[in-house]
């Protein structure tokens, strides 16, 4: 026992020093990705705390505050339409109890006049402009701005027109890919390669893994960003619908075991954006960027202009 012990203990050691060094210099055996873009300022669902969500008000705001990518979802209408909305499902948007998918564009509703903010409870936004958006309207309209794209549902027929308009406004370089299913990420990708794309919820548990067994810095990443919640907004401003994730304790260990610096530091200097949401308050804006965020995702674009307006250091 005491010989095994003489040769592992000296092995874990260079291991675990290597490890070290290796996640503090990754550039040792990783190339550093370069996006086309490098976002601070992102803007949840086109900034939907200061105008409707998912309107081109919305996105016309957000821009003109200066935010530097438009996060969004889409979903397809049943004449083939593809469009900007959160939910399949209309209820909570407009009221009317109907699936996008039966509707066609013409007949879609329009939303609700105050819709709450869904990350910050009791809050609420309005506007002028109710009509749900086009996917192809905000393309043409903003040429030259990021957009991370969640698709929610395996749809191969979505997908397919979500890259085609990709294509067809030349926007591979600017335009994310992001799911939380790893199915869908697949299939994403198998349909347009060219685009970037995000950690999905499996690939992050891999990427938690491979941090605390020391084996990250060895591991190739072929994703670009990051986009993970800040944990302590849940609960505070946001009440999930999951029961687990209602409870305080279960949070405050996830935010001990996924808010670590070293790692956003590490992916940082690979090149990885790390995009923390949805901060509506300065505390939660300052807490992201003091755990190693390079990007804030708010629902409040004119709010994280300010904060980066005075903290030029993150802007």
């Amino acid at each position: 026992m005491s010989s095994f012990l003489f040769f592992i203990l000296p092995a874990l050691g260079g291991y675990a020093l290597t490890s070290v060094y290796l996640l503090k210099n990754p550039l040792v055996l990783h190339r550093r990705k370069r996006t086309a873009f490098y976002c601070t300022h992102i803007s949840h669902r086109g900034g939907c705390g200061e105008r409707i969500e998912s309107t081109m008000d919305a996105f016309t705001h957000a821009v003109e505050q200066g935010t530097q990518m438009i996060e969004l979802d889409c979903h397809l209408t049943h004449d083939g339409h593809v469009v900007v909305s959160h939910d399949e499902n209309l209820l909570r948007q407009t009221g009317h109890d109907v699936r996008m998918s039966s509707l066609n564009l013409q007949d879609l509703p329009v939303y609700k006049e105050r819709l709450e903010v869904t990350f910050y409870a009791g809050r609420f936004s309005s506007g002028a402009d109710r009509k749900f958006a086009l996917l192809e309207d905000l393309f043409r309209k903003f040429p030259e701005i990021p957009v991370s794209i969640e698709i929610k549902e395996n749809n191969s027929q979505l997908i397919e027109k979500v890259s085609d308009l990709v294509k067809r406004y030349n926007r591979d370089e600017l335009t994310v890919w992001a799911s939380v299913n790893s199915n869908i990420m697949e299939q994403c990708r198998r349909t347009n390669g060219s685009m970037p794309y995000s950690f999905t919820m499996t690939r992050g548990a891999v990427l938690l893994l491979l941090f605390y067994s020391g084996l990250l810095p060895f591991v190739p990443l072929g994703e670009s960003l990051l986009q993970f919640y800040l944990p302590h907004v849940i609960n505070r401003t946001f009440i999930p619908e999951k029961r687990i994730l209602r409870n305080r304790l279960i949070i405050s260990l996830l935010e001990i075991v996924t808010m670590r610096k070293s790692l956003f530091n590490h992916l940082a200097a690979r090149g990885i954006q790390v995009h923390l949401f949805v901060c509506n308050k300065e505390e939660d804006i300052k807490a992201a960027f003091e755990v190693g965020a390079t990007g804030v995702m708010t629902d409040y674009p004119t709010l994280l202009s300010s904060y980066l307006s005075r903290n030029t250091n993150q802007s």
